[in-house]
């Protein structure tokens, strides 16, 4: 399969519609891709480590509630404390390595929005920095996902860090702590929040765009919108869905769609639930309800949760109403 796929004639392509074919399972940088493409793979080939051991993160809610229900057992708090440490130094490798995509986000987003090129053509010849930029959104949602179907890493944070004040205050600071107190200042911010990577992408998106001043906003908007679009024209016309190779890659198109949307949100002066959206809300939303049940649940939470305009005035309300039924 080539890495670009005309599918759709110019005369069959309507409103929100992009008629292109991004290869996100066979796209290969090309020369002028190549610099940005390998800083960001050094930092997305560590990506399904952090998964496998964000999947696999055990907790320590026994011990800890153990120590709690019994203060005074001096060897119970030991052995909680203990649980906790060398788990929480999972979670400083899981910030860290949050705050490595936060540090390449704005080196992709300057390559697919800066220039002479429209979003469209940024996205037909650069197409490896888009499937990089899609695997950025595709693992956030997942990784926010894990998070927040596991409560035990919220716990064990906050047991750390409640146990770590008394031990300063009683003067009997742990020389195996990994965790600087101003680390957990800011691991503590960044695990405060449900979707904490979302958080961070918005951020950095946003920090992007009031940075670059000479990069007109709306490159960044429309190269947003025109991803999104795309990877939903992709889901709906079989004639394209039937060209993926993996199963997974349908997923994968739909945690892309709604990752692009909610930056979209995030940086759009009117959001992207409003009616002069570049982005088809309407059909994004069905496309999500169409899919098999419980297989999407955390995606349209996403929508409803972690948007910025959902609740606008500008927000038509049945746009509002289909997204919440």
């Amino acid at each position: 399969m080539g890495n670009l796929l005309r599918l759709l004639s110019r005369d069959e392509t309507e409103a929100g519609k992009v008629d292109i074919f991004l290869d996100f399972e066979n796209a290969q940088p090309t020369e002028t891709e190549k610099e940005v493409y390998e800083i960001v793979k050094g930092v997305l080939d560590e990506s399904p480590r952090i998964l496998e051991q964000l999947e696999q993160y055990p907790g320590a809610s026994s011990a800890i509630r153990q120590a709690i229900s019994n203060p005074s057992n001096e060897e119970l708090q030991d052995m909680a404390w203990r649980a906790v440490v060398p788990l929480v130094g999972k979670l400083k490798q899981f910030y860290e390595y949050a705050c490595e995509l936060e540090a390449v986000l704005p080196q992709l987003l300057h390559a697919l929005c800066a220039g002479n090129l429209t979003p469209t053509e940024h996205l037909e010849q650069q197409q490896a920095l888009a499937k990089q930029f899609a695997e950025i959104l595709h693992f956030t949602l997942k990784f926010d996902d894990l998070k927040m179907t596991n409560p035990n890493i919220q716990n064990d944070f906050s047991y750390f860090r409640r146990t770590l004040s008394r031990k300063k205050m009683a003067n009997t600071d742990d020389e195996e702590v990994v965790v600087s107190n101003e680390m957990a200042n800011r691991m503590s911010l960044f695990y405060a929040y449900p979707t904490p990577l979302l958080k961070t992408l918005s951020d950095a998106t946003t920090k992007f765009v009031t940075e670059n001043k000479n990069l007109p906003i709306e490159n960044t908007t429309e190269c947003l919108s025109t991803l999104a679009n795309l990877c939903r024209t992709m889901i709906e016309n079989p004639d394209i869905s039937a060209r993926f190779e993996n199963e997974e890659t349908m997923l994968f198109c739909l945690r892309v769609m709604v990752g692009v949307i909610i930056l979209y949100d995030h940086v759009h002066p009117v959001g992207a639930f409003a009616k002069t959206s570049s982005i088809d809300i309407k059909a994004s939303i069905k496309v999500l309800k169409d899919q098999p049940n419980g297989t999407v649940d955390g995606l349209l939470n996403a929508l409803r949760y972690t948007t910025k305009h959902l609740n606008d005035e500008t927000t038509p309300k049945n746009i509002r109403a289909l997204l919440v039924q």
